[in-house]
């Protein structure tokens, strides 16, 4: 049940976020060890968030699930689509 919630919440999440930055936009799923897994959803407009998950199966049935979310790797054009203003640059550099 509580994985669930989960799921529903990163669905929400991630529908939110595409609505917001433009469609259609980009995920990529990172194996994140036992963490789990990562979705960096990279919006239209080049805005960059992400959505933790409990594993990488569970990561690509919720990108499956979001209209306009479409799965990437780290190519050359996701790279490039990618737009990181100075804060969050900063907050990288641990500033």
């Amino acid at each position: 049940m509580a994985e669930e919630k989960k799921i529903g919440a990163a669905v929400k999440t991630a529908t939110a976020f595409v609505a917001t930055h433009g469609k259609p936009a980009r995920a990529v799923v990172e194996n994140i060890g036992r963490a789990g897994a990562r979705v960096v959803l990279v919006g239209d407009d080049g805005a960059m968030g992400d959505v933790f998950l409990p594993d990488v199966a569970t990561a690509e049935a919720v990108v499956a699930a979001v209209p306009d979310l479409e799965p990437h790797e780290w190519d050359r054009e996701t790279t490039a689509a990618v737009k990181i203003g100075p804060a969050h640059r900063r907050k990288m550099a641990g500033r």
